[in-house]
């Protein structure tokens, strides 16, 4: 979602700014803008606090301000920058980031007597939501202030300026004092053209050190910053390149910067030193190369994801959850989590297991349930993680809590498991995508898959290697649980094995799915089909094609077919069904009669030896082989490719689809 990328340094950091945000373009956003001070006239502007703001492209806002000359750009060693993905407010400029305090303020208009106006301006931008914004924002406007947008951030910009004394630090502190909810903030002031300060709380925020305070944290080939000063980021790839050493602040950190200093205060007050990572920020993984799109290249990268995330797996022990397996260029200790613990002595404890999610990944959840009650033999809850917490549940400390996330930032599902923890239940893993990710440090395991930088906003190599990791934890389990033979986890590991070969052959399909999407791009409405452990599969396809070519799909059991959704059938309904060859078949193959019988068009995924053939109102895409309990990574594969060339030929934005973000950091 939001972006944030600030910095004080000893040089022009605007290219840093700039460049930042548009290595965050990724998490999707509708606006973006940047600020920074200057002691000179600049583009117009009058010395101090000065800024540029878009409702366009980063590209653009990079035109506004990197011109050719001096006189056409802007410049400045202190500086903020932001993308933002709306909520308080549309996206407009006036609402864009970053947003400032007003330089004057005058008390007469409001019958509250004449007063000095205080020649000072604040400047902030602002992840995350103010909840008791309402509430501060009618007391600021009684004292005078003036609002310009209609956001809960230029809440926080007055507020600061209402408290500051010569101290922005204080002042910052203050505020802070006042505020409800979630943020991850960083302020300047144009009276203290050198410092800047910035807090987390319920959203990610890291610090990055370059210059002499980072010798001791180079990257892996020893490279030395680009820039001397510090820095802060809502994601570490914002300043790849820039600075070797990076400091995951804590939830509640205050920071407070200098070109040559930093210091990070705790919650209490207190001075704390945190851990400095070497880290490289790969950004490699994010270019392009020879694709249209990112989702279109991260499809095709699902088998090299697979074969790194189960890179090492040579057999089906405890071990592999012991801690993060770190992702490309992570740095990251094995006793890094608060809470560590050897996941063969957690594992030998548990009855139960509990899975939290969002979106994409609360569907691998599901797919991992049928394969935990059928493997492992172990009761398995999958729930909604934003619906969680705010629920009466019955806590059972014998179970074991995994949090599934790609960018394991998600904040309603790191609220979730800080409930499932309030609850008495302890025994926590992550499966994530991002080594350094606040929930990777909450949870006492964890298993960091390898797909890469998933740049797309519609997920895909981040679930399949979800999954993957998944089946793996449920064979660690059944083994542990000694529901697992020698003989069965031989097959298994040879299947899993095999499964980037597998997809492979899946991928060669795409011409024929193409042919489907042209019929697909004609259609308001789609409802796809899937039954057993393949009916979350066809959750996932109808997730897809909604996000990103805006066409109104669901998903039902197709046992449930008779039960409502029938009433939907016609012509103009096409009906996606997922065929494995399974026990379930027959029983499909009724369902999809009942389609038949009322005009429907069926587009069926078929498994080899499924006897399925197409023919009038009947389009069949043969599966290279049948796969067992992994077939959902390949029958997830057509439904990506489905999604990506309808949306294609109906002209969306791929991947950046409307209303959506990456990386969701508000609830």
């Amino acid at each position: 979602m939001c972006g944030i990328v600030a910095g004080v340094s000893n040089q022009n950091i605007v290219s840093v700014l700039v460049e930042g945000l548009q290595r965050l373009e990724y998490r999707g956003y509708d606006s973006c803008g940047v600020a920074v001070y200057s002691p000179h006239e600049q583009m117009g502007q009058l010395a101090g606090l000065q800024r540029a703001r878009s409702t366009q492209r980063v590209a653009e806002l990079s035109a506004q301000v990197c011109g050719d000359t001096l006189q056409n750009s802007l410049q400045g060693h202190l500086g903020i920058a932001h993308t933002r993905w709306a909520t308080h407010g549309a996206p407009l400029v006036h609402n864009a980031h970053p947003h400032f305090s007003a330089r004057a303020v005058s008390m007469a208009q409001h019958g509250l007597g004449k007063v000095a106006p205080r020649p000072v301006q604040i400047g902030l931008v602002h992840n995350g939501i103010i909840e008791n914004y309402e509430e501060i924002k009618a007391r600021l406007v009684s004292e005078g202030y003036v609002f310009m947008s209609q956001t809960d951030t230029e809440v926080v910009a007055h507020l600061i300026h209402s408290h500051y004394a010569g101290d922005l630090m204080q002042a910052f502190e203050a505020a802070l004092g006042e505020l409800k909810g979630a943020y991850a903030l960083a302020v300047i002031c144009d009276q203290e053209p050198g410092r800047l300060v910035g807090a987390r709380q319920g959203s990610p925020l890291v610090l990055g050190l370059s210059g002499q305070s980072a010798e001791s944290a180079q990257g892996p080939s020893g490279d030395q910053a680009k820039f001397a000063g510090y820095f802060l980021a809502s994601d570490a790839m914002a300043l790849a390149g820039v600075t070797p050493g990076f400091v995951f602040l804590s939830e509640g950190d205050r920071v407070d910067l200098s070109a040559s200093s930093y210091a990070i205060v705790n919650t209490e007050g207190q001075r704390v030193e945190r851990e400095v990572r070497a880290m490289q920020a790969y950004s490699q993984g994010a270019q392009l190369g020879p694709y249209q799109h990112y989702m279109q290249k991260e499809i095709f990268e699902q088998p090299q994801a697979i074969a790194d995330t189960l890179e090492g797996v040579q057999g089906i022990v405890p071990d592999l959850f012991d801690a993060p397996r770190s992702d490309v260029g992570d740095q990251v200790p094995s006793n890094s989590t608060p809470a560590h613990a050897l996941a063969s002595e957690v594992f030998a404890g548990i009855d139960r297991v509990l899975i939290l999610a969002c979106g994409t990944s609360y569907y691998s959840g599901l797919t991992a349930k049928y394969w935990l009650e059928s493997i492992a033999q172990l009761p398995t809850s999958v729930e909604v993680a934003s619906e969680y917490r705010y629920r009466d549940s019955v806590p059972d400390p014998r179970t074991l809590v995994v949090c599934i996330s790609q960018s394991g930032e998600t904040a309603d599902t790191l609220a979730a498991l800080k409930h499932a923890q309030s609850l008495g239940m302890g025994h926590t893993l992550t499966i994530c995508n991002v080594a350094s990710s606040a929930m990777v440090r909450e949870c006492a395991l964890a298993y960091v898959t390898r797909a890469g930088v998933e740049v797309g906003v519609a997920s895909t190599k981040a679930f399949t290697t979800q999954l993957a990791a998944l089946f793996l934890l449920t064979l660690v389990l059944a083994k542990v649980k000694h529901r697992l033979s020698a003989q069965e986890e031989a097959r298994h590991l040879h299947a899993m094995r095999h499964l980037p070969a597998a997809l492979q052959a899946v991928l060669a399909l795409e011409p024929l799915v193409m042919s489907w999407a042209e019929d697909f791009a004609q259609k308001e409405n789609a409802l796809f089909l899937g039954r057993g452990l393949h009916y979350p599969i066809a959750l996932e396809g109808a997730l897809k094609l909604k996000e990103i070519s805006y066409i109104h799909a669901e998903a039902y059991p197709a046992g449930e077919l008779k039960h409502g959704p029938l009433a939907l059938v016609t012509q103009a309904m096409p009906i996606v069904t997922v065929a494995p060859n399974d026990v379930l078949l027959e029983k499909l193959k009724s369902n999809m009669q009942e389609v038949r019988a009322r005009g429907g068009v069926l587009y069926v995924l078929a498994d080899q030896g499924t006897h399925i053939q197409s023919e009038e109102g009947l389009h069949v895409i043969r599966m290279p082989e049948h796969y067992g309990e992994l077939s959902p990574l390949l029958h997830v594969v057509p439904l990506q490719l489905l999604a990506y060339h309808t949306a294609l030929k109906r002209g969306s934005d791929v991947d950046k689809p409307r209303n959506l973000a990456k990386s969701v950091t508000v609830e």
